[in-house]
């Protein structure tokens, strides 16, 4: 029985400096954000592009509900205020960084979204820094 409460004993004292090993604390906090793929877009066929006027590398899908552009054999989807690309047009999106996004697609003047992208909206020209007087009513 005493060799029982020995090892409860041992065991309790191990537990307890484990707890208070550096490096750990109770104020530790961790954050992870895991920004998923925007809905699909469901359309029975490829939609018919329109060279956008300005940028002609970059078309973009006026039928459509939602703001999709082509550039350089990949389709850019701007959803909830994040931007993804994708092999085709129905996908699969992966995130994609505004600073990592092609220059032409930041280069696409306002009036060719149907919902302007946050980092085209805050700018009073229309576009992003380093692109002054491509946005609203710019060609």
């Amino acid at each position: 029985m005493s060799q029982n409460i020995r090892t409860l004993g041992v065991l309790a004292l191990l537990t307890g400096a484990l707890a208070l090993t550096p490096g750990t604390s109770v104020g530790d906090v961790s954050v992870n954000v895991n920004i998923g793929p925007p809905p699909p877009i469901v359309v029975a066929a490829p939609p018919p592009l329109v060279i956008v006027p300005g940028v002609p590398v970059v078309r973009y899908a006026p039928s459509l509900q939602v703001d999709l552009f082509f550039f350089d054999h990949r389709w850019y989807y701007p959803h909830g205020g994040y931007w993804y690309v994708g092999p085709t047009y129905k996908g699969p999106w992966t995130f994609v960084p505004v600073g990592s996004l092609p220059r032409p697609i930041v280069a696409v003047p306002v009036q060719y979204y149907k919902v302007p992208p946050g980092h085209l909206k805050k700018y009073e020209d229309g576009g992003p820094p380093g692109h002054k007087g491509k946005g609203r009513g710019h060609s």
